[in-house]
């Protein structure tokens, strides 16, 4: 089902749509150390798709506020369905690569269907195993999950638990992976 999908255009164009309402919602709040106004300071990115997400390549900016009062000038980047923190690679990307990885046997195997080099797909679930299993996030997630989580299988055990379609499901796991995108300075 994962090894031979391809995300396109229409499912990137529905995440630019989440973030741009993320944004402006995040626009409305006051600076938290200050007090000040938020104004617009999206920074330039350019994200990786590999073969399963090519359309998300035009992502040429992240989404960021920063503090318009003098003195102050904080950045305060809210975050993001469409980038997993500082990851080259897009969240969904990421997301759909370590499961083929998991699915796959063989490390060329997960390679050829991706696009994505072994070492990194290694690297992606070595934090969805270790890191990623001691945040919130995935205390939050395991207690929607019963019976319990298989940790050496994620992010398999969770996207093969959710209902409906391959894209719905990634969909839904970037809306839970929201907190983890971003630390304001």
């Amino acid at each position: 089902m994962f090894d031979q999908i391809e995300l396109g255009g229409e499912f990137f164009e529905g995440l630019l749509a989440i973030d741009i309402a993320i944004v402006e919602e995040a626009a409305i709040e006051a600076c938290r150390f200050c007090g000040g106004r938020l104004h617009r300071g999206d920074y330039p990115r350019k994200p990786r798709g590999g073969l399963i997400g090519k359309a998300a390549e035009t992502f040429e900016r992240r989404f960021s506020l920063c503090c318009g009062q003098e003195g102050c000038r904080k950045r305060a980047t809210p975050p993001s369905v469409r980038f997993l923190g500082r990851r080259v690679y897009v969240g969904a990307v990421v997301i759909v690569a370590s499961v083929v990885a998991v699915m796959k046997t063989a490390a060329n195997a997960a390679t050829r269907a991706t696009g994505i080099a072994a070492r990194t797909t290694r690297r992606w679930l070595r934090w969805w195993r270790g890191p990623f299993t001691a945040t919130s996030v995935f205390v939050q997630i395991s207690s929607r999950m019963v019976p319990a989580l298989s940790r050496a299988s994620l992010p398999v055990s969770i996207i093969e638990r959710l209902p409906g379609a391959v894209e719905g499901r990634v969909r839904k796991l970037l809306r839970w992976l929201l907190p983890i995108t971003t630390v304001t300075s």
